[in-house]
């Protein structure tokens, strides 16, 4: 007795005629009737895939694989429909070209039986553009349905983060107070990371149930969903959909129009001072994410044991050389060099205080409290026996460092600053460099006439790029 294989696919639940439970039953009387044994092991099954692609159904491929085995594992292979097998003539040709040729291996169709003279393959060719034909049709068929939806204001994606599914239209849900307290907080001078931990914090997960990141709170602020509007991207797909078509939506909005723009003129500001990969949080010292390695030209960023920058490449191995400086010494040396190259230049800014401060000090305050009962937790789990003295040290450091950073926050929003709240003044490069501001104003400040500072340690020299204004 031949053996037989089969091969089973469904693309869609709603394909109910050629459901994987009907194709086997069919194609199990089909081999009882041509006197087939069809063993269980020789049973694919690509289910909720396309057949446009042969490469993308694991199970299509696998038997091919298997059908390559010495000796011949089976004799034919059974499908319902030979569009089953393939919806592109040229998988279709080339994969049961190396069946028959290579492996002494026909395919045979349930309900698409051909004949044993040489009509057989005209028959088949005609199948094959047939099935091609109407998968090209259908695609065609729904990008022009869903183009028709899309500009009647109809949703044609998942609904975003605020929103549900109600009727055919996007509703606001629970967490709609939540979205405009982002674009609140974050029009207010908050980083894309402070406001993710400060959801996080308060139990609030994302629409697939995953703690906030920076680009979760970056993607919210710039969908223009909230503002009533849909929309779809065109050409190359961006991360944050910058070249995307909108329409205006049937839905409520959650925001305004006047405070989106807003946002995104912010957004745009950050996009500006922190090029890609940067982030964007307040800085913890002056030089964050301006200086550069020679050789490779990484960050140089803070490592907190010995206080000093060094390469982020060499630190993972990516970089030969290292750059390793206290920060103490480079931010002497840079801060010297910037008052020689441009002098006690006079300009004026204005800055609002409650930028300056990013959070308030009572949230400062209760992560700190936070991390010191993390403390006494971790001492009790060492005293017991759960955790070893180096998992207690590591830990110890570890929570100490985090409240050491939290405090000098809260230091740093206590300080006495005399730029006047909303108030336009004049100040020098030697007075912001050498004055008595948060890190993060000193980063800024730099940040707007310097674009890059590479540091050579071998050759101890530093060059400083400056931005050049029209």
């Amino acid at each position: 007795m031949k053996k037989a294989a089969a091969y089973i696919r469904v693309s869609t639940d709603e394909q109910t005629e050629f459901s994987p439970s009907s194709q086997i039953r069919k194609i199990r009387l089909f081999a009882e009737e041509k006197n087939y044994c069809l063993p269980d092991e020789f049973i694919f099954r690509d289910e909720g895939i396309s057949g446009r692609n042969a490469e993308n159904r694991p199970e299509f491929m696998r038997m091919i694989s298997t059908a390559k085995a010495l000796p011949r594992p089976f004799d034919v292979i059974i499908v319902w429909k030979f569009s089953r097998f393939a919806r592109n003539r040229e998988d279709s040709i080339i994969y049961k070209s190396i069946l028959r040729k290579q492996c002494g291996i026909d395919v045979i169709s349930v309900s698409e039986q051909l004949s044993d003279d040489n009509s057989a393959v005209l028959m088949e060719a005609i199948y094959e553009a047939m099935d091609e034909f109407y998968s090209l049709n259908l695609a065609e068929e729904v990008k022009r349905g869903m183009n028709e939806k899309f500009i009647s204001g109809g949703i044609i994606s998942q609904p975003p983060f605020g929103y549900k599914v109600n009727s055919g239209i996007f509703q606001p849900d629970e967490n709609a107070e939540t979205v405009r307290k982002i674009f609140s907080d974050f029009i207010s001078g908050n980083s894309y990371r402070k406001i993710a931990e400060r959801l996080n914090i308060c139990g609030i997960r994302t629409s697939r149930g995953n703690f906030f990141e920076s680009r979760n709170i970056e993607y919210i602020i710039s969908n223009p969903v909230y503002t009533g509007k849909l929309r779809r991207s065109t050409g190359k797909k961006t991360r944050f959909h910058e070249n995307a078509e909108t329409v205006r939506g049937m839905h409520k909005p959650l925001i305004s129009e006047e405070i989106f723009a807003e946002a995104q003129k912010r957004r745009q500001i950050i996009k500006n001072l922190y090029p890609p990969f940067q982030k964007s949080e307040p800085a913890e010292y002056m030089l964050r994410g301006l200086v550069r390695c020679s050789d490779c030209g990484g960050i140089l960023c803070l490592q907190r044991k010995n206080n000093s920058l060094q390469c982020h490449n060499y630190a993972k191995g990516k970089c030969m050389i290292s750059h390793s400086v206290k920060l103490e010494k480079i931010n002497q040396i840079i801060s010297e060099k910037i008052l020689s190259d441009m002098g006690d230049i006079t300009f004026e800014i204005n800055i609002h205080q409650k930028n300056i401060q990013q959070n308030s000090p009572e949230f400062f305050h209760s992560l700190a409290e936070k991390e010191k009962k993390k403390l006494i937790r971790i001492k009790s789990a060492y005293e017991n026996g759960i955790d070893t003295i180096e998992e207690y040290r590591e830990n110890k450091e570890k929570i100490l460092r985090k409240i050491h950073s939290l405090e000098k926050n809260l230091r740093e929003i206590n300080a006495d600053i005399t730029l006047p709240e909303n108030k336009t003044v004049k100040t020098s490069i030697s007075a912001i460099i050498k004055g008595n501001y948060p890190e993060q104003i000193k980063n800024i400040i730099l940040r707007c006439f310097t674009d890059r500072i590479i540091f050579d340690r071998q050759n101890n020299t530093i060059e400083i790029y400056y931005k050049s204004y029209p």
